[in-house]
């Protein structure tokens, strides 16, 4: 049966139970033994929080933090090489439509489409020689999220959450923030596969300011406390009872935890997302719209203890700059600016940043070439989708500051020096949380799983000494 002193605890809250829809919201899909345990990290870590800004559809690397010179002096002409295979048919080389200047005393090189992000290049590392393994949206998203393209993995906020549990009770340890419907892949990218259904992802609708509404059925005004208390216990009652039945039984203890948080959070969440008790000079720093109230809420997070917390851009491929980079990425990069830098500014004052690893990145990158038509005509002004080479930035949680790590070749095709696979980057991400990657396994079916596979390696010098 249920702690007592739990369930007389919650008998005593005042909110009450707001509906069973929040415990589907919260993790119901535990697909395995739950054999897991919290574990201990393996040494000190640099970071206990993760924030992974999701810039998902693609951005392009040569717009954005890897300036290609060469690109306008070839504009209109054809690679001195044949263009790598994508996606879609390549054409000539198409010159960044933005300027790029430096920055800070590092002269760390950004795109005029992040003005305010620019002033914070001193904090971060930007890491240009990443490469994938496919430019599809969906294979390259599981790829950056679980590890694996093909099979079903557990996202790497559900590894962390597994592996050093949550700090805060009353909120999700995991939580992905998406304005709007939902990313390519879905569930997927925040999913806990064969590890215990209530390490997945919280996805959290952050479309609408009112903060009562960004979770269905957070609060039930049809019926007192009193009753839903009555109702939670005797339905966690029901469960447990059924898993007296069932020792073990993963799917039944996944549940039982999910209700027992959809309780606790009906008080705690409403207070975390609700950006509008931040002082104005802290909302008017971050600005309007959604990806900066929903970094904002990111900050709040965290510093109620949420392990790791990923936000998106929003549902689709807001970054899928197909037809129209200059006009296409200026507009996205101009939703997330302001948030982006003062995500950092924020954490930095609030002496957070060196506690909090922030990643920020997409999927892959964008071709340095024109997309054509599939016939090979029809030219357009976009880029096709690029997993050779890419960009990505990091801040805090012991990452090395102001540094430029890797190259790509000289149009900005492909990854050519230092090059750094997504399972180098996880493997760097779990050692910067205290974790050896090799070492921080789950025993599923048989055999040993870890989120790198039997890849990566930890990638030492941008690391913090």
């Amino acid at each position: 049966m249920i702690n007592q002193s739990r369930r007389h605890w919650m008998q005593k809250c005042g909110m009450g139970f707001g509906g069973l829809a929040l415990a589907n919201l919260l993790g119901n899909t535990a697909s395995a033994d739950s054999t897991g345990t919290t574990m201990r990290t393996h040494f000190p870590g640099r970071a206990k929080h993760i924030i992974h800004v999701f810039l998902n559809g693609g951005v392009s690397q040569v717009d954005t933090f890897d300036p290609k010179p060469e690109l306008t002096r070839r504009a209109g002409q054809m690679l001195p090489f044949e263009n790598l295979q994508t996606e879609r048919k390549t054409g000539v080389a198409l010159p960044s439509p933005f300027k790029f200047e430096q920055h800070g005393e590092s002269g760390i090189p950004v795109s005029e489409i992040f003005p305010n992000l620019a002033k914070c290049v001193d904090e971060m590392t930007v890491i240009r020689s990443m490469h994938a393994e496919l430019p599809s949206h969906e294979m390259s998203l599981m790829l950056m999220n679980t590890g694996d393209m093909r099979l079903v993995r557990p996202s790497l906020g559900s590894w962390l959450t597994w592996g050093m549990g949550s700090v805060n009770e009353d909120l999700p340890a995991f939580i992905a923030l998406v304005p709007g419907g939902m990313p390519v892949g879905g569930a997927g990218n925040w999913r806990s596969a064969f590890l215990p259904g209530s390490y997945q992802g919280t996805r959290v609708d952050t479309s609408n300011p009112d903060p009562t509404r960004l979770i269905d059925y957070l609060q039930n005004k049809r019926v007192t406390s009193a009753e839903q208390s009555k109702q939670f216990d005797f339905l966690q009652q029901l469960n447990a009872r059924h898993l007296d039945d069932r020792p073990g039984e993963a799917a039944i203890e996944s549940r039982i935890k999910s209700f027992e948080l959809a309780f606790r959070m009906q008080t705690e969440a409403s207070d975390a997302f609700d950006v509008s008790q931040e002082p104005e000079h802290i909302q008017k720093l971050y600005g309007p719209g959604p990806q900066n109230r929903q970094l904002l809420m990111a900050r709040r997070l965290i510093e109620r203890g949420v392990r790791f917390v990923q936000t998106w851009h929003g549902d689709g491929q807001p970054w899928d700059s197909h037809s129209n980079i200059k006009d296409e990425h200026r507009k996205v990069a101009n939703e997330c600016d302001s948030g982006l830098a003062a995500l950092i500014i924020d954490l930095k004052q609030r002496g957070l940043l060196d506690e909090t690893l922030i990643l920020c990145s997409g999927e892959f990158g964008r071709t340095p070439s024109v997309e054509m038509g599939q016939d090979g005509s029809g030219a357009s002004q976009g880029r096709d989708h690029n997993h050779w080479g890419f960009s990505l930035w990091m801040a805090g949680g012991g990452i090395k500051k102001g540094t430029i790590y890797g190259a790509t070749d000289d149009f900005g095709f492909k990854a050519v020096e230092n090059r750094v696979s997504v399972h180098d980057l996880h493997a760097t991400i779990l050692h910067l949380m205290g974790y050896d990657h090799q070492r921080m396994t789950y025993r599923y079916a048989g055999r040993d799983f870890r989120l790198t596979d039997v890849h990566g390696e930890v990638i030492r010098p941008i690391i913090e000494s």
